[in-house]
């Protein structure tokens, strides 16, 4: 079912003002001509609002922002069906003609997960000096909330498993849009001129989409269905669309406020968090997300004569970031996001397995 959104009445406030904080870090990011702003500018700001109020207030408890504070993610939801719906309208009968030709990435895919959850690891083990269950679930390139959970079991630390994995999503959602910037010679996202829908789309169609946006996330959830508030409402949005039930062009900022949403709950992941643990986190992140956009890159060179897809395409594909998050890089760049969030889903559904093994192997010689 749809989820339910509880905030208490003393949330309200913040929540409203991290967002609308969130929007103006959106705008100045487009100003200076950042890729994807509106998701990064928030993200930044959020996450330097976080840590500076912290660190002026010089105990967690006087900070602005609660250290136990947790973005709504129910509310979160919603905006993730918007980009969800946006994602389905690009579903087109030559996407599905080209997924035969995805068997080679999928297999490439395959061997992605445990080649890069061994590399991270060692990183971790080796280089970060963590404890085995803590190396071995932050080393996960996907399924994020699973290995915080098995990890949670296994004892690992949880503040350093959190770290790790949130980082990961959110360096990949950076770096990638940057890399990407200077691989095609500008900025990818609405700073580039790209908008997720046409500049001259009105608010005709927007009852019909919001009515599949909620649709969509209530037979996401009903069915169990992984990234349930991304998947629902895409695959819904994608059969309204290739049936021609309706048409489901949302106006500009419909799809820059979701970015926004998006953007501002990942910069409260750093609150609560002590310089000194971020600081050591962010470079053992960024020595893990190197390594496994490394090995993504290698993978989709590899591939880009046998399937005919772009480099561009496979490298976000295989790049281990959020869905959402990649399938909108993969929307700003003209890529096929169908495509792309296909790859995602496998390789969280392959994750989950794999760790789900782990987690097995790691009890059982206990």
């Amino acid at each position: 079912m749809i989820p339910k959104i509880h905030i208490q009445p003393r949330l309200i406030f913040l929540h409203l003002g991290l967002i609308l904080l969130g929007a103006l870090g959106g705008f100045v990011a487009q100003a200076l001509g950042l890729p994807l702003p509106f998701i990064l500018g928030s993200l930044i700001g959020v996450a330097i609002f976080a840590q500076g109020t912290e660190l002026l207030a010089r105990s967690p408890e006087r900070a602005m922002i609660p250290p136990d504070f947790k973005f709504n993610e129910n509310f979160r939801a919603i905006f993730i069906a918007v980009i969800g719906v946006a994602i389905g309208t690009k579903i087109t009968m030559e996407v599905i003609m080209a997924l035969p030709k995805a068997a080679y990435s999928f297999a490439a895919l395959t061997l992605f997960v445990p080649l890069t959850f061994w590399t991270n690891y060692l990183i971790f083990r080796r280089v970060g000096k963590y404890d085995h269950p803590t190396a071995l679930f932050s080393g996960s390139p996907g399924g994020l909330y699973e290995a915080i959970l098995f990890g949670e079991k296994t004892g690992a630390d949880m503040r350093q498993l959190m770290v790790a994995q949130f980082l990961r999503v959110i360096l990949v959602v950076t770096l990638l849009p940057i890399g990407m910037s200077i691989y095609v010679g500008h900025p990818v996202g609405s700073s580039a001129g790209l908008s997720f829908a046409a500049a001259d789309t009105g608010y005709e169609h927007l009852p019909v989409a919001m009515l599949v946006v909620f649709l969509g996330l209530f037979l996401g959830f009903r069915l169990h269905l992984p990234a349930a508030q991304l998947v629902g409402p895409l695959v819904l949005g994608g059969v309204v669309t290739l049936s021609g039930l309706a048409v489901l062009d949302m106006p500009p900022w419909t799809l820059s406020a979701a970015q926004v949403v998006i953007g501002t709950s990942l910069g409260t992941r750093f609150v609560g968090l002590s310089p000194a643990m971020l600081i050591k986190g962010i470079w053992l992140a960024i020595l893990s997300v190197g390594s496994m956009l490394l090995i993504g890159t290698a993978m989709a060179l590899a591939l880009q004569p046998l399937t005919g897809e772009h480099v561009d395409a496979l490298l976000i594909s295989f790049a281990p970031g959020g869905v959402t998050e990649m399938a909108l890089v993969a929307l700003s760049l003209n890529a096929s996001p169908a495509f792309v969030t296909l790859h995602h889903l496998y390789r969280i559904l392959l994750t989950v397995v794999v760790i789900g093994q782990v987690a097995k192997r790691f009890t059982d010689a206990d």
